[in-house]
């Protein structure tokens, strides 16, 4: 009797087992951009989140979703119905946690709209030597709050943000006073740079009470 309800409950056990292994793992994929103005907003790496929400389930939990310093984000999910979240100061643009809701059946892409502080335009970059000098203009897209600073970011790899640089200098007080007027920045090469027959830049803007910076697309910098 024992040897027989060893057996049953090994068999349990290895079924058990082999029912984990099937699991089938989800195969959609939702892709996406953060936008303003039907253009994406560039952030920083990992630094930005999403929230998808799959309602009618017993365990409703949320799904996070990081968005790219290039405003993409992509997740893999099992078909179905989502209520996408843009949580609150969680992004350099104005709160908007109103619900998105998301059908995914294989394959579905969708643009994610906010409303930024500041937004960044026509920056440029010139390397001559070991100087690098930059410009862009700094333009208000909502009123209410005040920019703090503006910087610009230099660094080895195409990741570049206030976490992940190799130099960067910034713009605060009276050179922020006019925003009517271009920005110009200078900055000496990083020696870490200097050997190099390229590197990455990028200008960032910060707004007074706000935590994330809006940022413009990397560019390579070349000699």
């Amino acid at each position: 009797m024992k040897a027989i309800l060893y057996s049953l409950l090994v068999g349990t056990v290895m079924l058990a087992g082999c029912e984990k292994d099937n699991f089938e793992p989800p195969k959609s994929t939702l892709t996406g951009r953060v936008v303003y103005e039907n253009q994406p907003v560039g952030v920083r790496t990992n630094g930005v989140q999403l929230e998808l929400w799959q309602p009618g389930f017993q365990l409703f939990t949320k799904i996070p979703v990081y968005v790219a310093q290039d405003g993409s984000f992509s997740a893999s999910l099992f078909d179905g119905d989502y209520k996408l979240v843009r949580l609150r100061g969680n992004g350099p643009w104005v709160d908007n946690t109103d619900t998105i809701n998301v059908q995914v059946r294989g394959a579905a892409t969708i643009d994610v709209p906010v409303q930024p502080y500041y937004v960044i335009r026509n920056e440029k970059f010139q390397r001559s030597g070991t100087n690098l000098t930059a410009s862009c203009q700094v333009n208000q897209a909502t009123t209410g709050r005040a920019v703090e600073r503006v910087t610009l970011y230099v660094g080895a790899t195409q990741f570049v943000d206030i976490n992940n640089n190799a130099g960067r200098v910034d713009l605060t007080g009276a050179a922020l006073a006019d925003l009517s007027k271009p920005l110009a920045f200078s900055l000496a090469v990083p020696g870490a740079l200097i050997s190099k027959n390229y590197f990455y830049g990028r200008i960032g803007v910060k707004t007074v009470g706000v935590a994330e910076m809006l940022y413009t697309p990397v560019m390579k910098i070349t000699q």
